[in-house]
């Protein structure tokens, strides 16, 4: 997305079939503006304000964070409500505000740049009525409905999804150098169970006056294609509903136009963008960005694996997983399971004594290769 930014500004345009690519001379100081963008919660739910530059096309990095400022909504009243710094150029805030007041945010960056917002009115934004998801041959269909009213009739939605991963071979033996043996794994060593996180990468917007008494139903928030392996085993979203400001909406429709429109010829031009923050240095630094304030509204959607059935998960990354059909015996250990790239993962036993192990690749048991073995606080079981 910040790349979404960087493409407001400019006009790239490149002729089908043309030989020479058009590579114009940009100023550096154009190269990197600041971008500013939030939607700060006032009732307490920890929120977060990102600061950073956008970058060439050319570069690797999408964006590069601004650290080091110093963030703080001002009331109207003189109340100073500082915003902490996480790291990565991210910003948190948690307060409860009183929303008949309006609100200013300040930026003042280690460079010594100074940034405002325009005066903000808090949102009171409308409960969720509902939320749930379909199942059809193509997949799932995560969908919400919410009612507008007249403090807020335009919606954005956000979300956050997290699912288990599990690696193609489970396994609960490790080998352990120290005794130059093969062990049961402790449960800080577990491999087995890990979590996978994203967020939303769309921007999702609606108007309830476009509707019979302004309810939105079962808005799509997001599709998830059949046999995706967010719902390999149990799958989570969390949605976040959040009123904006009618003369906010135009700044949300470019953005989205121009992150997730554009791509060919005949996609539409990059449109100006700037949002409702401003230096207050002239126009020496440039920004873009919006920052809103109101009350998020979440609800939280579990899908188990057991409810869309059949699902079919499978990743060719690892068809040719497999277990060895020769043991590896105790003189062998070190020197096949020393480098952690091979893993005892069935015993093979005599009697009822294990005698040796069969090998498997690594990257076919061990999930924290791919993801966080770290349960999240908000995870719940069936």
């Amino acid at each position: 997305m910040k790349k979404g930014w960087l493409l407001a500004f400019f006009l790239l345009g490149i002729v089908a079939g043309c030989r020479i690519p058009y590579d114009p001379e940009v100023p550096a100081t154009q190269l990197r503006i600041l971008v500013v963008e939030g939607y700060l919660d006032t009732q307490g739910l920890k929120s977060e304000l990102k600061l950073s530059r956008t970058v060439p096309l050319t570069e690797k990095e999408s964006s590069l964070p601004e650290v080091g400022a110093s963030v703080l909504i001002r009331s109207q009243s003189g109340q100073q409500f500082p915003l902490q710094e996480k790291g990565n150029g991210t910003y948190v805030f948690q307060r409860d505000l009183d929303e008949r007041q309006t609100y200013v945010l300040e930026i003042v960056l280690q460079s010594g740049e100074r940034y405002q917002s325009e005066v903000m009115k808090p949102i009171i934004t409308p409960e969720i009525i509902d939320g749930g998801f379909k199942r059809d041959e193509e997949g799932v269909e995560v969908f919400l409905s919410t009612k507008g009213d007249d403090q807020a009739d335009d919606f954005l939605w956000t979300f956050e999804e997290t699912w288990i991963y599990r690696p193609r071979i489970r396994t609960s033996y490790i080998y352990d150098a120290g005794l130059k043996d093969v062990r049961n794994r402790k449960s800080t060593e577990q491999n087995s169970l890990c979590f996978k996180s994203e967020p939303s990468p769309d921007i999702i917007l609606e108007t309830s006056s476009r509707f019979e008494d302004q309810v939105v139903f079962e808005k799509t928030i997001t599709e998830i294609p059949q046999g995706d392996e967010r719902i390999m085993e149990r799958y989570s979203i969390l949605i976040s509903q959040k009123g904006i400001a009618a003369e906010d909406v135009q700044f949300w429709e470019i953005l989205k136009r121009n992150t997730e429109d554009i791509g060919s010829i005949f996609s539409p031009l990059p449109s100006l963008i700037s949002g409702n923050i401003k230096s207050l240095d002239g126009d020496l630094n440039p920004v873009i960005g919006q920052v809103s304030l109101g009350v998020v509204r979440q609800k939280r959607i579990y899908i188990n694996l057991d409810q869309v059935t059949p699902w079919n998960y499978q990743d060719p990354e690892f068809n040719d997983c497999s277990i060895g059909e020769v043991p590896i015996y105790r003189v062998e250990y070190q020197a096949i399971f020393g480098n952690g790239a091979v893993v005892p993962a069935r015993e093979f036993m005599v009697g009822t004594t294990i005698v040796a192990y069969y090998p498997t690749d690594r990257r076919c048991s061990d999930c924290t290769l791919y993801a966080s073995p770290v349960v999240p606080d908000f995870w719940e079981d069936d």
